[in-house]
């Protein structure tokens, strides 16, 4: 699977998270959602895996310095897909060496315009650009 495809999946997994409120039910929900990609190789499950924890383990961060950026669009009044767009490429800006920021930036914009609202590819570009220049 190549990164683009992995990195969609994690979105994907990182969006479900937020309709789920335990963990035992995220957790069937992402087995159930990774049982529909067979066959799947053992390293991408497991990376797709790891990548949603670490993300979501690091969210209240992340949100934090989203909402440093975003005047007047606090997290809490951001649609569920730019959230989560907009977590995924923070912590692969922040934490993965390997991603530069502009390719995290255009994988943001790319899922963004596929997932998200007419304005969604602009919005996650603009917030994102703010925290590159912030750094």
């Amino acid at each position: 699977m190549t990164r683009r495809e992995l990195r969609e999946h994690v979105f994907r997994m990182l969006f479900r998270k937020e309709f789920f409120l335990s963990e035992e039910e995220f957790d069937g929900q992402t087995a159930m959602y990774l049982e529909e990609l067979d066959p799947l190789e053992p390293n991408d499950e497991r990376y797709m895996k790891e990548k949603v924890k670490a993300i979501y383990e690091c969210v209240p961060q992340l949100d934090e310095r989203l909402n440093e950026v975003a005047k007047g669009w606090k997290t809490g009044r951001m649609s569920k897909v730019d959230l989560t767009v907009l977590r995924l490429a923070l912590y692969e800006m922040l934490y993965e060496e390997s991603v530069p920021e502009k390719v995290a930036i255009n994988e943001a914009v790319e899922i963004a315009r596929k997932y998200g609202g007419d304005d969604s590819p602009s919005f996650v570009n603009g917030i994102l650009a703010k925290l590159v220049v912030e750094k």
